[in-house]
């Protein structure tokens, strides 16, 4: 199933069942499962009222091949700020939780633009990410990655930043605010190339901000992706990421804490 029929399916109940064919290792790829709640929570809000900041708590796998239901519940809506919460369950526990806030446009006479992309070299001049059965992830079938800085997971080559080129394999008719959150998540973490051996990560934790005005986005645009990681060690590492649209605006900022078992 691509991304825009997970959507589809997911806004006609409240049970899922995730398709292998999104899969990152035991789990159904983070990405996809956040952003499919964020599509559920988007739509108890206020029309004109953007997700402003998201948070996510990846408390248990959510396994492919078995039902889970996704929960949205509307906490407060005030004058300009709606605050919305979000859970996952399958087999009777929760496997993911998601607070996030939605805001309006303020009147303010502070502005003061996004921070421009780094020199990247173009897309079509980098190393692709390909999707291997067995090898890569399976939800990177759906998602394209290139590499623009730093170095392949498990090379042993190390470094403090990685990153480049993304965008999902088939275009889907629009890009909303739930295919950036796919999107934003679908890199691995940079701490792998320091790895010379496969070894599990995942996600413990993500905060995720989209700004706005949003630069407009087309379905086949590459979006630009840089990690840095702030620190690493004891099995954890913490990094922070920025993204920018082919023609250098800020769309949207990310951090994460990682497990790496090995």
């Amino acid at each position: 199933m691509t991304f825009d029929q997970l959507l589809s399916a997911g806004r006609a109940g409240e049970e899922l069942v995730m398709p292998a064919s999104w899969a990152q290792g035991r789990a159904t790829f983070g990405g996809l499962i956040s952003a499919l709640l964020f599509d559920r929570m988007e739509h108890l809000v206020a029309p004109g009222r953007a997700m402003r900041s998201m948070q996510v708590s990846f408390v248990g796998p959510v396994e492919p091949g078995v039902p889970a239901t996704f929960h949205a519940d509307l906490l407060r809506e005030g004058r300009a700020v709606s605050q919305v919460q979000g859970r996952i369950v399958q087999k009777g526990e929760p496997r993911l939780v998601c607070m996030a806030s939605f805001g309006g446009d303020r009147d303010s006479a502070v502005r003061v633009e996004g921070l421009p992309a780094p020199e990247a070299i173009p897309a079509e001049q980098c190393q692709g990410l390909p999707y291997i059965e067995g090898v890569t992830p399976e939800f990177t079938q759906h998602i394209e990655m290139r590499w623009a800085f730093g170095h392949m997971p498990f090379t042993g080559k190390g470094g403090r930043e990685m990153g480049g080129w993304m965008r999902f394999r088939e275009p889907p008719e629009a890009i909303s605010g739930a295919h950036l959150v796919a999107l934003v998540d679908a890199w691995p973490a940079p701490v792998l190339p320091h790895l010379e051996a496969r070894v599990p990560a995942s996600s413990l934790s993500w905060a995720l901000d989209i700004l706005h005005p949003r630069p407009a986005i087309k379905p086949g645009d590459w979006l630009l992706y840089k990690a840095t990681i702030d620190q690493a060690g004891e099995g954890y590492c913490h990094f922070q990421a920025s993204i920018w649209t082919p023609s250098g605006e800020l769309v949207a900022l990310s951090r994460q804490t990682v497990t790496v078992f090995g």
